[in-house]
């Protein structure tokens, strides 16, 4: 997995989701997609925003996914997988699984390069 040195710990430190991480988080993945060339569009930062709010709600409750099936997502670039982990990273306590479910948002974002 990829590392990040960023780490947002929701629960133990009782971090509020909306201002504090979400925006902060939203902000960082921006700059790393540009990074790597990639943009959304307004549509989509919104539901990556949606999404990453959602993540971070569930680092701070400790509430778990459904099982996702991987298989689903064999054709999601190495680099989109890599960027979500390092997001994934970043908060504390998620499931891995995370990362396949928000590699989507990213293979989409690099898609419109």
């Amino acid at each position: 997995m990829s590392q990040s040195s960023i780490v947002f710990n929701v629960a133990k430190d009782n971090l509020d989701v909306e201002e504090t991480v979400t925006n902060k988080l939203i902000s960082i993945i921006d700059g790393w997609l540009k990074a790597q060339g990639a943009h959304t569009t307004d549509v989509q930062q919104q539901m990556l925003r949606s999404h990453v709010k959602a993540m971070v709600e569930r680092a701070k409750t400790g509430e778990s996914l459904p099982e996702v099936d991987v298989s689903l997502f064999e054709e999601i670039s190495p680099e989109s997988i890599a960027l979500a982990e390092k997001v994934v990273n970043t908060l504390p306590g998620l499931a891995y699984e995370e990362a396949y479910l928000l590699s989507v948002h990213f293979e989409v974002a690099r898609s419109n390069s």
